[in-house]
């Protein structure tokens, strides 16, 4: 059993952007198992960096298209987008310093990941759609 299953919920109708937070959903999932099993500190520390890494790039596709279009709450969604990188590298810092992150990394994660999609994101979609992005294709 997952640890967080991936729901059609977290679906916002851009493909692109779909997909990357079902593979956020994913490395989350990565996470978990690597930390329910044991499997030693560099695997926690490599999924942790893999994650800052693609949500940056994550991130950098969303905020791209924000000044594109113009989107008129963009300084607020990129203020949420520099809190969560600050948290992950905040983790990622902890756990190299030797830290046990793991439970809270996980924790954080679900939390924030599924707050945003759903409020921060979904808030995004309609404006977006008025500007010609957006279809409806599933993921996962």
């Amino acid at each position: 059993m997952e640890f967080w299953p991936w729901s059609e919920a977290f679906e916002i109708g851009i493909p692109e952007i779909d997909e990357q937070h079902y593979w956020l959903v994913q490395q989350t999932n990565r996470l978990h198992k690597a930390l329910s099993e044991n499997s030693g500190d560099l695997s926690v520390g490599e999924l942790l960096e893999e994650l800052m890494d693609y949500t940056m790039n994550h991130f950098i596709v969303e905020e791209e298209i924000f000044a594109r279009l113009g989107y008129p709450e963009t300084q607020a969604h990129l203020q949420q987008h520099t809190r969560f990188c600050e948290q992950i590298m905040d983790l990622l810092m902890r756990h190299d310093s030797g830290e046990t992150v793991g439970p809270e990394c996980l924790d954080m994660l679900k939390n924030w990941l599924t707050h945003h999609i759903l409020k921060a994101d979904k808030a995004y979609v309609e404006f977006f759609r008025q500007h010609g992005i957006g279809t409806t294709r599933k993921v996962g």
